[in-house]
């Protein structure tokens, strides 16, 4: 009766340890399904009466996320809005003819750590037309917001991407404020060395031109120098 009696003290107490050492587990970073990075989406359905399309954004689900955000930003006027879903699908509606960019945050009840996914671009399709607008140009270094020490020069670089693979030129806009009017160089290489002086900001911008002279415009980077 006593080695029964120790058996099942110590089966509780073995099972207490497990319940103790249990750890919740943050999801994975979500694997985004469409709309395809770098392509134009034509699979939307037009909202009568407006120049939007409705989209389904899908994405793989994960069981161990409770729910998801959808992080969507207007590459043209670089305004982002939030989407909650307890499911791996949101329904949007997108302006036509219009770059935009997408990821997922991932998160549980059990974990308050979230998880981000890849950020992947496409151009939501609006009339047929021949050319498209390239997408704003995105800082490779220095990265954005980021500081940097004891420097007297750097090389700026970006990555530029149009569908129709026509980019002709960039313009680069560099100073120690916003209030940009001339571009300091215009290049058909996305690299450039600039000249910079320890304790400054310096904010900087690319506008991507292509051979049907559409333009767009990236946001305005910054980066420190101590």
């Amino acid at each position: 009766m006593k080695k029964l009696s120790l058996l099942i003290i110590l089966c509780i107490i073995s099972s207490c340890q497990v319940e103790d050492d249990f750890v919740p587990k943050a999801p994975a970073p979500a694997n985004l399904i469409f709309p395809d990075n770098n392509h134009e989406c034509t699979e939307g359905i037009a909202v009568q009466g407006t120049n939007r399309t409705e989209v389904v954004f899908t994405w793989e689900n994960d069981i161990l996320a409770d729910g998801y955000t959808l992080v969507l930003k207007d590459l043209s006027t670089q305004t982002e809005r939030l989407f909650k879903s307890n499911v791996n699908e949101a329904t949007v509606e997108l302006e036509k003819a219009t770059a935009y960019s997408w990821y997922v945050i991932s998160h549980n009840i059990y974990n308050l750590e979230t998880v981000q996914s890849d950020i992947w671009k496409f151009f939501n399709a609006g009339d047929p037309v021949t050319s498209y607008t390239p997408f704003p140009a995105d800082a490779v270094f220095p990265e954005h917001a980021g500081t940097y020490t004891n420097l007297t020069s750097l090389r700026l670089q970006w990555n530029g991407l149009d569908i129709d693979n026509d980019i002709s030129s960039y313009d680069v806009y560099f100073d120690t404020t916003k209030e940009f009017t001339t571009p300091i160089s215009n290049t058909i290489h996305n690299t450039m060395d600039i000249t910079v002086t320890p304790g400054s900001v310096y904010y900087w911008r690319i506008v991507t031109n292509d051979a049907e002279g559409n333009t767009s415009q990236s946001e305005i980077f910054e980066f420190k120098i101590e």
